[in-house]
């Protein structure tokens, strides 16, 4: 792990807790330069100063992948957790249910959580776990060198040139139709927008998950690169593969509420954002969904908080456990004894 320098900028003012936006951010980044899972790190770190939570009362978890790397990159003070691939959801869900006073915030990515862990995600909805869930959503798996993964779109060509023929899973149509009550999308460049979205999410009573558009820059590990695994293994000789990666500006995006915006990726490659008005209404299941489709038809990704149920029954309401964390229950009441068990086996006999 690589420590950043203790350097504070002046211009670094305290939150109400007394701490700086350095008192949040976590060990220097190894992903690749220009990728836009840094700037979701840089959001994340600005909503946690700006709501000044304390770094010991938060709890980051993720499974496997670029995106699950993420959470070492922000609150190092904060409890952490990283999980096998796509059951991160099902880790949350437990830490959740023994300590709830803890705020939740978990990172996933479009392989963890689409794929593996799809299932996992969908039982985390359906309970309304109270917990903030990012999907770093970049349509490949970046970790194994760029093969589609379960959101790339039917057309998308991959870097040796194939043509993904099937369709995506949606993570924002998905959460809509198990019932989540806060659903949202952004945009990796635009912090502007992603930066309340977050701190929204963290306030959020139940489940929040924000997708949000985050380019990858990274190469292929294609059929006959002298730089690929399998040459590599070939030649026997016992070296990790590295692969050159230019650098890469940051991707930003710039635009009023209510327009669109075309955003070149670092491929060439566009896609065309459409920023909901101030005036559109979030509380509507059917007119969110009609919303979605309709933009989708003419090629634009609609972003910002696009749908709020503030009805929802959060986990621990619906099975009415504990106000007191079990992680502070005493331990004669977590096992009453070998008696206790007979009486409870006995009324299913």
């Amino acid at each position: 792990m690589t420590k950043k320098p203790p350097v504070i900028h002046p211009s670094m003012r305290p939150n109400a807790l007394g701490l700086t936006l350095r008192d949040y951010e976590g060990s220097a980044s190894t992903l690749c330069a220009g990728c836009g899972h840094d700037s979701i790190t840089a959001a994340i770190v600005r909503a946690f100063y700006e709501l000044a939570t304390p770094p010991h009362m938060v709890a980051k978890l993720s499974g496997i992948g670029c995106s699950s790397k993420t959470p070492a990159y922000f609150v190092s003070g904060a409890h952490g957790f990283n999980s096998a691939h796509g059951r991160m959801p099902a880790i949350a869900t437990g830490a959740n249910a023994a300590n709830r006073t803890l705020t939740y915030i978990g990172v996933s990515g479009d392989g963890d959580s689409l794929s593996i862990g799809l299932g996992q995600l969908c039982h985390a909805i359906r309970r309304n776990l109270n917990m903030l869930y990012i999907i770093e959503n970049n349509g490949v798996y970046g970790l194994t060198k760029g093969q589609f993964s379960a959101s790339s779109e039917v057309g998308t060509k991959s870097k040796k040139g194939e043509v993904n023929q099937q369709r995506p899973i949606d993570p924002v149509s998905l959460a809509l139709g198990l019932g989540a009550t806060f659903v949202a999308r952004s945009f990796s460049g635009d912090k502007a927008q992603l930066v309340p979205l977050i701190k929204a999410g963290l306030a959020h009573q139940g489940f929040a998950l924000i997708d949000v558009i985050s380019p990858c820059v990274t190469f292929n590990d294609h059929e006959g690169s002298t730089k690929s695994y399998v040459s590599t293994r070939k030649r026997n000789l016992p070296v990790i593969e590295a692969d050159f990666v230019p650098a890469a500006q940051e991707i930003t995006a710039e635009y009023a509420a209510g327009s669109a915006m075309s955003v070149t990726m670092h491929d060439g490659s566009t896609v065309r954002l459409r920023k909901v008005a101030p005036d559109y209404d979030p509380s509507s299941h059917r007119n969110v969904l009609d919303f979605l489709e309709d933009h989708g038809k003419v090629g634009e990704i609609p972003t910002g908080l696009l749908y709020l149920d503030q009805s929802g029954v959060e986990m621990h309401e619906a099975a009415k456990t504990p106000k007191v964390p079990l992680t502070q229950v005493p331990f004669s009441k977590l096992c009453p004894g070998s008696r206790a068990l007979a009486e409870l086996q006995e009324e299913y006999v």
